[in-house]
């Protein structure tokens, strides 16, 4: 008797009726992110968003793409995957609103050893509840299981988003100079960089995860899998309130890599290091790491994961804006004459 193709994929390792078991799970979870412009549901080739038209007079399409890293083996170790997905929208939107746009609409992708329903379900609510948070819509993705590639009990996750804005409110850094305020936005801990000098430091395992650390006030890994902030919403109430001129997004590369990305030429940044957000985290890494501070500085977000550069007299109000939108700010520095890039003393 001839097998089926449903039979013939399985006994390669693809099980196809857990890839639609898997879409009748997620669906409610999609269906949260639902917003103006969405228009049908998943299941279709491709994810449609429907612009409004006359809203913008001369609308920029802003895009972003980015994955979760080596944070990944954190939430295999714990068996904990429904705040991973959290971290794949973060990386994502908040690039796209460093630029002034409003991110409209997100995508995801998991490649998975084998696919484990219940798991892809806690993976994708995670990406939902990222979407919420960053008032985007969760319109599509893919899961590709891959057998023989990855370990049955792995995957990777990587995402896009889709921003509008109008072309004469973005943030390109243009309007930045010399005697702007430098506000720091807190991060929520470590975020989604660094993770593999993370791990070698600390010797990650199951057991040294599972440890409490009176530092912490939690366990390491606790402390680890902590959801990257999604800064979307209080940065566009900022930019209503305020004009921003420049934005950086402290991912990987940190302080050294990032700033400069949003500094004209002869311009400085410079960053008084006892302002910025304390987090415990990182005082651990470096200890146990011996590891030098510019190091650190050229790795981690350090406590801070925005850095907003306003006119010095809008700095108090931008300050008040963004604490009353549930953010801890402040100002970290300023913009000074001098060759391009940063100095943090």
């Amino acid at each position: 008797m001839e097998k089926s193709f449903s039979e013939s994929y399985a006994a390669a390792g693809v099980d196809v009726t857990a890839g639609y078991e898997s879409v009748e799970l997620i669906k409610a979870h999609v269906k949260k992110t639902n917003i103006p412009g969405v228009i049908g549901g998943i299941g279709g080739f491709g994810g449609m968003f429907e612009l409004a038209a006359n809203e913008y007079k001369n609308p920029v399409l802003v895009s972003g793409t980015d994955g979760v890293g080596t944070k990944l083996k954190l939430a295999f170790l714990m068996d904990k995957h429904d705040t991973i997905g959290i971290d794949c929208v973060a990386m994502c939107v908040n690039d796209v609103a460093c630029s002034g746009a409003k991110p409209l609409f997100f995508l995801d992708y998991i490649a998975c050893g084998k696919n484990y329903p219940e798991k892809i379900e806690q993976i994708v609510k995670g990406v939902a509840d990222g979407c919420v948070q960053a008032g985007c819509a969760l319109v599509g993705g893919e899961t590709a299981e891959h057998p023989g590639l990855m370990p049955n009990e792995e995957y990777d996750l990587a995402g896009f988003t889709v921003g509008i804005g109008e072309k004469d409110k973005l943030v390109s850094g243009e309007h930045l100079k010399v005697g702007d305020a430098l506000i720091g936005v807190a991060s929520s801990g470590v975020h989604s960089n660094g993770f593999s000098l993370v791990r070698k430091v600390f010797n990650i395992n199951e057991e040294r995860i599972n440890v409490p650390v009176a530092e912490l006030g939690k366990t390491l890994g606790e402390e680890l899998l902590t959801p990257t902030r999604i800064y979307v919403k209080p940065l566009l109430t900022l930019m209503e309130g305020v004009r921003v001129n420049a934005i950086s997004h402290i991912t990987g590369g940190g302080f050294y890599e990032n700033v400069p990305r949003m500094l004209n030429e002869n311009t400085l940044a410079v960053i008084e290091k006892e302002k910025l957000f304390k987090k415990p985290i990182f005082d651990l890494i470096q200890k146990e790491g011996n590891i030098p501070e510019r190091d650190m500085f050229n790795t981690f977000n350090m406590g801070t994961g925005l850095v907003i550069a306003v006119d010095c007299d809008k700095a108090d109000g931008a300050v008040r804006i963004l604490n009353e939108a549930g953010e801890q700010a402040a100002v970290i520095g300023e913009i000074k004459d001098g060759e391009k890039g940063v100095e943090i003393i």
